[in-house]
């Protein structure tokens, strides 16, 4: 066995990128949708129990008045006698012909019926009722059904409501509170069932609707933290590959602006001494030394911390002396430039060195991009009531594809045939540390536009 004193790790496997918007679009939904129905489930059936309850107690009041007025109810009950329907006693006609009801019974302390708005049940004594005993008890039943007519025996030969019946069960008490019996009222109150359809209809209505409105919210709120997580994680990666870039122009810098220096001064001395086969040699070396100089300022400008204060900086001048120190450039390659800034454009909030660094390599990309008899364009607009100034810098070159468009902007990703891809990306970190953005607009044939969007100061 051999080893290095080294653990080997796993590598380990990439994640895919978790999309928080979609996920809380279907889990969401989901949850707040069951959430919602299940809230207007239990308030529907709240109010329901609440107003079959209170109906229960209207008809309680009702009789106790009766049982009050009329003296053949509670003799019936004290003297345990059946008596028939057909029999006179006011106070048993009254409780027949109460609205809604479709049978009445009345019981005894030993759960025999002695009166009944159905003669054939008078006499009949039924199996246990859970029910009829609280009542006997001295509590007040009373519940709502849909469609169950027929579960108990004294349910027998009882007419169908439509879809909906009360059934009560209520005390009758002795004028000293003494509980002589109990009466079993199944009701059919079309009012009450009309009045719970359309409550329950707008509480369902309110819960869709409370539920709804509950998910745009928060579903805003879950889409604007998904976007900041992203922009987050993007900077996350820009600054990892800033603190990557920083070592390495760094170290790279370093060692070779030295031997560069010395490089660029023989040739100069070449020039000076040689013939000229070796000037033109002499020549070459201190253009490549040149660019590479350019290289070297480039990778030790991305990876300098900004520290740079901010203030209020006018944009004029600067973009004024950019296009003036590539006139010579635009001369060569026979491009036009043309310039369209307002004379009343307010200050920007940033650095003037760094907001010329960045006109200056958006200028640069531009010129290299265009052909020669090209159009270069530079305007500057104040938009939101004067907060905001955006700044663009629009080319006639050849465009670039979807994918080269998703990718440019990127550390180390350019379109150039010379150059590092780090302009674009510097340029981005310099405008959003000010607080502003930069869009890039371009499609094949089209030509590029660039973006500032920068904060007033």
């Amino acid at each position: 066995m051999t080893g290095t004193g080294r653990e080997r790790h796993a590598t380990p496997a990439l994640l895919r990128p978790f999309n928080l918007s979609r996920w809380f679009a279907v889990i969401g939904l989901l949850s707040i949708a069951s959430i919602s129905a299940i809230a207007a489930y239990l308030i529907s059936d709240f109010v329901t129990e609440r107003m079959v309850r209170q109906e229960g107690q209207l008809t309680m009041e009702m009789v106790d008045n009766l049982v009050m007025s009329e003296q053949s109810m509670r003799k019936l009950l004290i003297e345990h006698q059946p008596v028939s329907v057909d029999e006179p006693g006011g106070a048993f006609a009254h409780l027949g012909l109460m609205p809604g009801v479709l049978r009445a019974n009345l019981y005894d302390t030993s759960r025999r019926i002695l009166w009944s708005s159905e003669t054939e049940l008078i006499g009949q004594q039924f199996g246990a009722n859970q029910e009829l005993d609280e009542a006997l008890a001295g509590r007040l039943v009373a519940h709502g059904k849909h469609h169950e007519v027929g579960e108990k025996a004294e349910h027998m030969h009882l007419a169908r409501a439509a879809n909906f019946f009360v059934e009560i069960y209520l005390p009758v008490r002795d004028t000293d509170g003494t509980v002589l019996g109990a009466i079993e009222f199944y009701k059919n109150p079309v009012a009450l069932f009309n009045a719970l359809q359309q409550l329950n209809r707008n509480i369902a209505i309110g819960a869709a609707l409370a539920g709804l409105f509950l998910y745009v919210a928060l579903f805003g709120m879950v889409r604007r933290a998904d976007l900041l997580i992203s922009e987050q994680q993007r900077r996350l990666v820009d600054a990892e590959t800033l603190a990557v870039v920083g070592e390495m122009s760094s170290a790279v810098a370093h060692g070779i602006r030295n031997p560069l220096a010395s490089i660029r001064s023989s040739a100069e001395l070449i020039l000076v001494t040689d013939e000229e086969t070796g000037r033109e040699a002499a020549g070459d070396i201190i253009s490549e030394s040149d660019r590479l100089e350019a290289w070297v300022r480039e990778l030790l400008s991305y990876s300098r911390p900004l520290d740079e204060k901010a203030g209020a900086v006018s944009l004029a001048p600067l973009v004024v002396r950019c296009i003036e120190e590539f006139g010579r450039e635009l001369h060569r390659r026979n491009i036009t430039a043309s310039l369209q800034m307002p004379p009343h454009i307010p200050a920007v909030h940033g650095d003037s060195l760094l907001l010329a660094q960045v006109l200056h390599s958006l200028m640069a990309n531009a010129i290299e991009a265009v052909q020669a008899d090209g159009r270069l364009e530079i305007c500057c607009e104040s938009v939101r009531g004067g907060r905001q100034v955006v700044l663009t810098v629009r080319d006639s070159g050849p465009g670039m594809t979807a994918e080269q468009l998703q990718r440019v902007g990127k550390p180390f990703y350019t379109t150039k045939t010379q150059g590092l891809g780090v302009g674009l990306a510097l340029a981005r970190r310099i405008i959003e540390r000010y607080g502003g953005a930069m869009e890039i607009d371009s499609a094949p044939g089209r030509g590029t536009a660039v973006l500032l969007t920068l904060t007033c100061g």
